[in-house]
């Protein structure tokens, strides 16, 4: 999550969350009463002598809302705050009318509060983001680059690099042409991660294309050596790549400290222990409950499937509950991985206990 204070007031942080934890500890934070500063956009109604009655246009205006509603819109990679308008760029749009904004991934707001207590300023003090990984799943056809945040996956469209035939001739001119051009579109595509911070790339895939291409990299881009690691065993290109890298022993060493790794750590834990017979787990949100009641629960993770077993406001209590406790973890995921796919198979909570309740 990116935060900062407001030049014009102690009393906002601007936040743009860039994951589905973000979301969560927003969901957290914000509170009835607040008031959210933010971009949107709003239908005005034509007063045209012909126009139809239920015709309008949609225009772009930044209001300052003061939230009287917040939950999840159907997902936690979209957060929706309701309200009543109270500022707007816009003389159409007066104060006093009610609104909705709905915050995703990498929007961009501002939150006032009377006052911040240090338990949201510790929630956003602990969103700061950990590396961001750009994952790049290359062969000699096709590329796809995605960027890892946490344990969201955000794939850009595929690259691809117009060769016929199995391998590249490197005798023939065309084709030389062929994966020069194909190579500068993958760097090009790069420019956009350029100004992001704690940044690093990953590059796997079969054949050699990947080493030829991280040897172009290096020429055309030599600071940029430190921050790239080169994975072999990697046989899937394109979009299943990253499925495959994602469960693979090569991404648990690599990213051994990042927030994916654990919860596949975890997840493969808990397949262990099932196969095992053994039982420092629990899994679905009536176990949750009581290993909590029983303070067992070491690490948790869950996925927006939980609230298909317990309203949401319920669920915020629970979840604030636990995490408040000593030495508690809690990860969300979302279905843009595998990971979080296999998470929501299990009931959409999961998590490692401390010792044996049941």
């Amino acid at each position: 999550m990116k935060t900062n204070r407001a030049k014009d007031s102690e009393n906002k942080i601007i936040i743009t969350p860039e994951e589905p934890d973000d979301l969560f500890k927003l969901r957290r934070i914000i509170e009835i009463g607040d008031n959210i500063i933010a971009d949107t956009t709003r239908v005005i109604k034509q007063d045209k002598e012909f126009a139809r009655p239920d015709k309008g246009e949609r225009i772009k205006v930044k209001i300052n809302l003061r939230v009287e509603k917040i939950s999840f819109d159907n997902a936690i990679d979209r957060l929706k705050i309701s309200g009543i308008i109270i500022i707007s760029n816009n003389e159409n749009i007066p104060r006093g009318l009610y609104h909705s904004i709905v915050i995703k991934i990498n929007d961009t707001i501002i939150v006032e509060k009377s006052k911040w207590n240090e338990i949201y300023l510790k929630l956003l003090a602990g969103s700061s983001s950990e590396y961001k990984y750009i994952l790049i799943s290359m062969d000699s056809e096709e590329t796809s680059i995605a960027k890892l945040n946490g344990t969201n996956l955000k794939a850009t469209p595929n690259i691809y690099s117009g060769k016929s035939g199995k391998r590249y001739n490197t005798g023939n001119l065309k084709n030389d042409n062929l994966i020069k051009n194909y190579f500068e579109d993958i760097k090009n595509s790069l420019d956009i991660y350029k100004e992001e911070k704690e940044i690093k790339i990953i590059i796997f895939g079969p054949g050699e294309t990947k080493r030829k291409f991280l040897n172009y990299l290096k020429e055309k881009e030599p600071t940029i050596n430190r921050n790239i690691t080169l994975i072999e065993g990697i046989e899937t290109s394109g979009q299943d790549g990253f499925y495959v890298f994602l469960r693979s022993d090569a991404m648990k060493e690599i990213l051994a400290n990042s927030k994916i790794a654990m919860v596949s750590k975890i997840l493969d834990n808990v397949m262990h222990q099932i196969n095992k017979g053994e039982k420092k787990f629990a899994i679905g949100i009536n176990e949750i409950k009581y290993a909590n009641s029983m303070n067992s629960i070491d690490t948790l993770v869950y996925s927006d499937k939980v609230f298909s077993e317990i309203e949401e406001e319920e669920f915020i209590k629970l979840l604030n509950e636990i995490e408040n406790k000593k030495n508690v973890t809690a990860f969300a995921t979302d279905s843009s991985t595998d990971i979080g796919m296999r998470v929501a198979s299990l009931g959409g909570i999961i998590a490692l206990l401390r010792f044996q309740i049941i």
